[in-house]
């Protein structure tokens, strides 16, 4: 039995349009730190963080978060059906606040999870999320879910 994997020139392709996007993101607002993609497991596709930040957590740590962030973003999507959609979920630790927003297809399966972080005492975090972070990514959606 042979395993066939798709090419290169796709791999390729979506890495692009994962790096744009977290590059985009960085630059919306100067209070963001760090945008991240991840695929519906949790998976880390890519991380940009803003110049000059020291991420606060290690490469390891990353993933752990990424892969726990993905499975409660998996859990919340079942309440949708009775709560209405979900736009995004916040925390609020006292070095940073980190959001995470579910990218999902027509049928609301997970499909990817953007991972923000913005400066603590960010007080308009709202704002920048609803106003300037979800437009883009609604903007950039279907070339994310393309197969």
């Amino acid at each position: 039995m042979t395993l066939k994997l798709p090419n290169a020139k796709f791999f390729l392709l979506k890495n692009s349009v994962f790096k744009m996007l977290c590059q985009e993101i960085i630059k919306l607002d100067s209070s963001i730190r760090s945008a991240g993609i991840t695929n519906e497991d949790g998976i880390i596709l890519h991380i940009s963080h803003r110049k000059g930040i020291k991420p606060l957590l290690s490469s390891e740590e990353r993933a752990q978060y990424a892969i726990t962030a993905a499975t409660r973003q998996f859990t919340r999507l079942r309440w949708e059906v009775l709560l209405g959609k979900i736009q995004y979920a916040s925390s609020h630790y006292s070095k940073l606040i980190r959001a995470t927003i579910p990218i999902t297809d027509e049928n609301r399966k997970l499909s990817f999870v953007i991972i923000l972080s913005l400066d603590p005492g960010t007080d308009n975090f709202h704002e920048i999320i609803v106003e300037k972070v979800i437009p883009l990514i609604k903007q950039k959606k279907s070339d994310l879910i393309k197969s």
